[in-house]
């Protein structure tokens, strides 16, 4: 049925380009100012990009980079998608330009289902809206005296990743076996993640379950964009794949909706035992209570609309919270430690270096406070998210007008895209781009020249793996955080090694984000 479908829609769409073609006006000035781009045909390209997947899509814009240039047009959708691949360019208009760049394009249905009508940090309009979410999430959970609060549950997960690994590298005979990683990475995210949402220490079979609804969501995406083309039509001819979206959705409210009301009701419980006693300190006396991103989200007031977060709203969010947070964070997890593996020498230096600061015999963790002491390891965070950043492209900006950029119009409400991964591997910037030095990120290196690398790109932008400008990732230094704490603690507790026989392929492959195509598959040995 969809077979027949698309081919008579592609017969319909030709005859109705032609036809167009005939009787549009020819271009104006205006439109000629627009960066140089390919031809293409109105809705028949736009059906043909949604049937595109997001590998055959990069793709085809890093061959038009190749023959365009640094900055090119691409005429899919409603408005030009230009995509900008310079980091000149990309600082002018995301740090120089910020506000007028911190727009986000009108969401196709789908997203906005998934978004309740883009109510969340993500891609919500830049605006009242949008400070206020993203203004919470900073202040009230990503700020570093809260982090910090955070420390004993980062030291729950790290426990429960050690022992997964443990148990899975180990035989009753001692023997050592191979282990695929990334699973035990991803849950142990979800374990972080779920406790600083919900604020409860939830069972092994609840966290699977939160998992795999946002592991299904993420992977099951792409296909639900066809969704979006003529969706009165489709509603018919795709029949099942919409039974399939709602199923998602409603799958995903089923999970999280009795924790954001169990949540609810601590909140009163609290509440009503602070009335019964005024001297009550609650996070002080209360040393099993964790602040929660829900805790925030019930008391937060749209300043637009004057009112409280819906439940849709509220699920929308805190699925927000938890993919952004833990998706990222694993990959790039799993880039950097493929690289260890892959790299010895590099992982014998992080080893050495931690050594020098680890204070006890016998001592399993390394602690928050010790990772400032670790300027090589922070190089080797920074060197993996340079060299296979997790996104390599931006969400969409929009323009809020007129403005130029290199000399070329990027009109009112045209959306934007950046280059991320073409960015850090500027051989202008970045000496030998494609291979894994962490050495260039201190002292007399091409990244660092003995400064604090500037992450942010405020400066100068010489990488970009969070974004820049004033839609920049919230968590960007909560990132940071966790990856230089696990990676410390992996190559403190184990040794890394390739499988015998088995080389590491750093080949890439996009879901969700750009993950390796053949997972880490590594030897641990136990160093205690």
């Amino acid at each position: 049925m969809e077979t027949w479908f698309i081919m008579l829609l592609l017969i319909t769409v030709c005859i109705t380009a032609l036809l167009n073609l005939l009787i549009i006006p020819k271009k104006t000035s205006k439109t000629l100012q627009l960066p140089p781009g390919p031809f293409t045909v109105p809705i028949l390209s736009n059906f043909l990009w949604l049937l595109k997947s997001s590998s055959e899509r990069e793709v085809m814009v890093r061959n038009l980079h190749a023959t365009y240039g640094p900055i090119f047009t691409l005429r899919v959708g409603s408005s030009p998608a230009i995509i900008v691949a310079n980091r000149g360019l990309a600082h002018k208009a995301l740090v120089q330009n910020g506000a007028v760049f911190a727009d986000r394009p009108p969401a196709l249905l789908i997203s906005k289902m998934f978004t309740s009508n883009q109510h969340d940090i993500s891609s919500a309009f830049y605006g009242p809206t949008w400070r206020i979410l993203r203004r919470n999430l900073t202040s009230e959970i990503l700020h570093p005296s809260r982090l910090k609060s955070y420390t004993r549950a980062r030291k729950w997960v790290l426990d429960i990743l050690m022992n997964h690994l443990i148990s899975h590298s180990t035989t009753e005979s001692s023997n050592v076996n191979p282990v695929v990683v990334i699973d035990h990475f991803q849950y142990a995210m979800f374990c972080l993640l779920v406790l600083m949402c919900f604020g409860d220490k939830l069972r092994e079979t609840q966290i699977k379950e939160i998992e795999d609804v946002h592991r299904h969501m993420l992977l099951r995406a792409e296909r639900f964009n066809i969704l979006n083309f003529w969706p009165m039509l489709g509603k018919i001819i795709f029949r099942k794949r919409w039974e399939e979206f709602y199923n998602i959705i409603g799958h995903r409210i089923a999970v999280l909706m009795p924790l954001i009301e169990a949540r609810k009701k601590v909140k009163q419980e609290r509440l009503s035992k602070a009335r019964e006693d005024a001297q009550l300190q609650q996070d002080k006396d209360d040393d099993d209570f964790v602040w929660s991103y829900v805790d925030t989200l019930l008391n937060l007031e749209l300043p637009e609309e004057k009112r409280k977060l819906d439940d849709g709203e509220m699920i929308s969010l805190c699925s927000e919270f938890l993919s952004a947070g833990t998706d990222t964070t694993s990959t790039a997890l799993q880039w950097i430690m493929a690289n260890l593996v892959k790299y010895p020498h590099v992982q014998e230096r992080v080893l050495a270096e931690i050594k020098g600061v680890v204070v006890g015999d016998g001592e399993k963790e390394v602690k928050e406070e010790d990772l400032h002491k670790l300027p090589y390891l922070k190089a080797v965070v920074l060197e993996g998210l340079r060299r296979h950043p997790p996104g390599h492209f931006l969400l969409p900006h929009a323009v809020t007008e007129d403005v130029v950029l290199d000399g070329y119009l990027v009109p009112k409400n045209a959306n934007l895209n950046f280059m991320v991964a073409d960015v850090g591997w500027d051989p202008k910037v970045w000496e030998d781009p494609m291979a894994f030095k962490p050495e260039r990120f201190l002292s007399g290196g091409d990244g660092g020249g003995g400064e604090v690398f500037d992450i942010t790109g405020n400066r100068e932008i010489k990488m970009m793996p969070f974004g820049a400008g004033r839609r920049i990732c919230p968590a960007s230094g909560f990132a940071m955080l966790h990856l230089e704490y696990f990676v410390a603690n992996l190559v403190w507790n184990f040794d890394w090694k390739a499988v015998d026989g088995d080389e590491i392929d750093l080949s890439e492959k996009q879901e969700f984000t750009m993950v390796m195509k053949y997972p880490l598959k590594a030897q641990l040995s136990p160093r205690f």
